[in-house]
């Protein structure tokens, strides 16, 4: 949201600012512990932004058209094979990831105790959030249910929904942030990024779309009673 009051316009705005004379030491830093062409690298890159992309383009087809449903014969025997092929997307993404990881340089900074029981923890947080997600949505919840017509109730607000939004997304997150902190590797660190990037373009086309379904199911039972 943006405020209709302007603040103070600090150092005459970003349109006065000199990008010619901002220091590159951070990226000088973080190019010198990768080599940005490594097809490893750009494989994981690649299946990172795809993955999210093709459920969501999908799903969406098969909300508005039903292709899939009618070429299976069921909507969940449909839904349980695009799910089938989204969870072997996500292992070759893992695989891509880790492959990059190891073909890249180490940071010592992170080969310590402390960092290796942070990447512990956040691969615990993680498969925690992930694996509750899945058992409160359950499969066809959470592989697009929605959008084959396979609805629930109402919107999961269970654990892990009553604490944090979209929790097999962020889950999935700190599941690679952690990964990426046991391997000290500053590849994994910016590929989470671009990990978590990908979600929150992925949440703000999904979100709106998730809830107008649920929306005009609740306007039909409405009618019908």
């Amino acid at each position: 949201m943006s405020s209709s009051v302007a603040g103070p316009d600090c150092c005459g705005g970003l349109g006065n600012i000199d990008f010619r004379q901002a220091d590159l030491c951070v990226m000088t830093w973080l190019l010198g512990y990768m080599n940005p062409w490594d097809s490893s690298l750009v494989a994981a890159a690649l299946t990172i932004a795809f993955n999210p992309l093709f459920w969501n383009v999908v799903g969406r087809w098969e909300q508005k058209t039903r292709q899939l449903s009618r070429a299976f014969g069921s909507p969940y025997l449909a839904c349980y094979s695009l799910g089938g092929v989204i969870l072997l997307l996500n292992v070759l993404r893992s695989h891509c990831f880790t492959q990059a990881m190891l073909r890249q340089p180490r940071m010592e900074g992170l080969e310590s105790p402390a960092a290796f029981c942070l990447g512990l923890l956040l691969l615990g947080v993680g498969t925690l959030l992930v694996l509750s997600s899945f058992f409160a949505l359950g499969f066809t919840g959470t592989f697009l249910g929605d959008y084959f017509g396979i609805l629930k109730e109402a919107r999961v607000t269970t654990f892990p929904f009553n604490i944090v939004d979209n929790p097999m997304y962020w889950g999935s997150t700190a599941n690679y942030l952690g990964w990426a902190v046991l391997h000290a590797s500053p590849t994994g660190l910016l590929l989470t990024v671009m990990v978590a990037l990908v979600y929150m373009v992925a949440i703000l086309y999904e979100e709106p779309f998730t809830a107008e379904i649920y929306r005009q199911k609740a306007s039909r039972s409405h009618r019908r009673s």
